[in-house]
């Protein structure tokens, strides 16, 4: 494959990108416009952008929103309610043909990585158990990482620990947790300890929902990220939404931002489905109920977005389309300046390819696999700006998914 007349990220010029065998062997600057033939793929002018990642879903859960009841309250609690309700009616099927459906509107807007939390608070574990086969079935269209998820708490659970075990023993590849949950501070404490010691004995990453709630006083993220820093294992650590860091006061985030550099801890937002379910106990003023991201990007600390949700009992739209998170989280963040832009893709892109820990297999390199995607515009400025179609998905030197860019209006 060769594809020419691309743009790549923070370069002016046109580049040729040469792939043999599903690695990049060539990334060069071109001497003027080439002339497209059938062996190569034009690009346009477009921008060539490594793929994007998806590095919070609940694909157990994904399209099931108001089966068997809606969450009317919109809150976090009541979606767990309702999750509760619908657990009984899963089944190995049910869970293949939703997950199938919602892979696929990922895949058709670019993304191919995900990572994804499977809810291990069930006995039968069949959520975690199909979507770990499903990884191994899709890798060649799809990476995908498992999370065991304790939804109820890894302590408050009945059994919760040995399902953990048994679900790192089926092969999770991430270690969960959801210490705000828990029913005391010092339950919530002691998991976060428990999740660290089980990633270090089984030698997985970990991925914690971590203080999604607007309580100011839920601090378990100084405990996930303390306990990461003494084990030395930061950068395999990502605490997930820590939205009470927006009640936080000022003077206590700036003691934790010294643990949290130190610590080398990733972050993912959840910016559409935190602002919807957060807030939901205040009358005006009304918290947004989303974590310090721009204060985390500027003090150097890595964070990412995510979707976290498509039509399920937590919320109920959602469409794989994460330029659209990308949007809507740039703007509840007032990341809105020239610079915010200029590097907003790094926030689908490239910071969740360090949450992941897949750096070493990632991005348009010489040596490394031919994976990108072509979007509509030229740089990350106007392809947000545009909010246009993924023209094309090339994993690995193949084409996963491509469609015609828009139609422009010309006069006659």
């Amino acid at each position: 494959m060769h594809i020419i007349n691309a743009r790549l990220r923070h370069r002016s010029e046109l580049f040729e990108l040469k792939i043999e065998n599903g690695i990049f062997v060539g990334i060069d600057v071109q001497q003027g416009h080439i002339e497209a033939t059938d062996v190569h793929i034009d690009a346009g002018g477009k921008l060539a952008c490594a793929p994007f990642i998806e590095p919070h879903i609940h694909l157990d859960a994904a399209l099931t929103a108001g089966e068997p009841a809606w969450n009317e309250s919109g809150t976090l609690f009541e979606g767990i309610e309702r999750w509760g309700e619908r657990k009984p009616m899963l089944s190995e099927a049910d869970i293949r043909t939703r997950v199938y459906k919602t892979l696929n509107l990922l895949i058709n807007n670019g993304v191919q990585f995900v990572r994804t939390h499977a809810d291990t608070s069930d006995p039968s574990l069949v959520g975690l158990k199909t979507l770990c086969a499903l990884r191994d079935e899709l890798k060649d269209r799809i990476d995908i990482q498992v999370v065991a998820f304790p939804q109820e708490g890894l302590l408050s659970y009945p059994g919760g620990e040995k399902l953990m075990e048994e679900a790192l023993e089926i092969g999770a590849d991430v270690v969960g947790g959801i210490p705000h949950f828990e029913y005391t501070r010092e339950l919530g404490v002691a998991s976060m300890k428990r999740v660290i010691e089980l990633a270090l004995k089984y030698d997985r990453l970990v991925d914690v929902h971590c203080d999604e709630i607007d309580d100011p006083n839920s601090r378990f993220l100084e405990v996930l990220a303390c306990e990461a820093l003494f084990n030395d294992m930061g950068s395999r650590v990502t605490a997930s939404h820590t939205v009470a860091m927006h009640s936080y006061d000022n003077a206590y985030c700036s003691k934790l931002f010294r643990l949290l550099k130190k610590s080398n801890i990733n972050f993912i937002s959840c910016p559409t489905e935190s602002i919807h379910l957060q807030g939901r106990f205040d009358t005006y003023p009304k918290r947004r109920g989303v974590t310090r991201v721009k204060e985390l990007n500027e003090a150097g600390i890595n964070v990412c977005f995510a979707e976290d949700s498509i039509f399920d009992p937590w919320y109920s739209l959602g469409n794989g389309r994460l330029l659209r998170t990308l949007d809507f989280g740039l703007h509840i963040c007032q990341m809105m300046g020239h610079k915010d832009f200029s590097q907003a893709l790094d926030l689908v892109t490239d910071n969740s390819a360090r949450t992941l820990s897949i750096e070493a297999g990632y991005g348009i390199e010489v040596g490394k696999p031919a994976s990108f995607n072509l979007l509509e515009g030229e740089d990350d400025y106007s392809v947000l700006r545009n909010q246009g179609d993924v023209l094309l998905s090339v994993r690995k030197g193949e084409v996963i998914m491509q469609r015609e860019p828009s139609k422009v209006v010309t006069p006659p």
